[in-house]
């Protein structure tokens, strides 16, 4: 399983990933669900994964082949003129991916499922987010729906229905997700650490600030540890007949 967020402010997106996949308990492994294409002054692609890692990895090779090959294959994400296009790209890469494993006498479709948090910006168009399906359709971030989560995403999304707000610094954004994923890493063992963080800035057209959130991170331990004892405290403030 995994755990992906793409958080849309109105200084730009933030984008969190844990890096856990495993096919058992005894076979945990680390590989990383974000990528990132820029051409600086251009545009700034970000994709976030989830679901069967072969499927996502092969979308992601397929995705990163056409962009070397242009000019003998269709049209490539470093070339499409909008992000809606880029959108529609990725999507028919997810579907047509699924269709080839399937027909070719694999598994059921659902075995190869992958869903994708899409976003970034492309020179003359605005900053805009998409959640793509396994089917390849997909839906776009609005003022009313501001993020999206792929993965296991029970446990993480209630504080950032509470807490969100479009105007939070970068900063602020980065301590709501640590909460969120903190909270999901200690209700599910299929999500896990490294984490890996993005920021991108609002008509920059280029990477922002990235780091990959190891255990032993001073900040991330500090917020973790910081949540559990203010949770605890409250628990521990309520009156006997309202803890039962």
């Amino acid at each position: 399983m995994t755990y992906c967020v793409g958080l849309r402010l109105n200084r730009g997106m933030i984008f969190m990933s844990d890096t856990r996949t495993n096919a058992g308990v005894d076979n945990i492994s680390t590989f990383r669900k974000m990528y990132t294409w820029c051409k600086p002054g251009n545009r700034l692609i970000t994709l976030l994964s989830a679901g069967n890692l072969a499927t996502t990895q092969t979308v992601v090779s397929m995705l990163e082949e056409h962009t070397k090959a242009a000019h003998d294959r269709h049209p490539d994400i470093m070339e499409a003129p909008s992000m809606f296009e880029v959108a529609r790209l990725v999507g028919e890469t997810v579907r047509d991916v699924i269709k080839t494993a399937t027909d070719g006498g694999l598994q059921s479709e659902s075995t190869f499922s992958a869903t994708f948090i899409l976003g970034g910006q492309v020179e003359g168009g605005a900053m805009r987010m998409f959640l793509i399906y396994p089917e390849g359709n997909f839906i776009e971030a609005t003022e009313d729906n501001p993020f999206f989560q792929i993965g296991e995403h029970k446990y993480g999304k209630p504080i950032l229905v509470r807490a969100y707000d479009p105007e939070m610094s970068f900063e602020m954004a980065t301590k709501l997700l640590y909460v969120s994923f903190d909270s999901t890493l200690k209700s599910n063992l299929s999500v896990g650490l490294p984490l890996d963080l993005q920021f991108y800035e609002r008509d920059s057209l280029t990477k922002g600030y990235e780091k990959r959130i190891q255990a032993s991170d001073p900040y991330y331990r500090k917020i973790s540890d910081g949540w559990s004892d203010a949770l605890r405290a409250a628990f521990n403030s309520l009156p006997d007949f309202e803890r039962d």
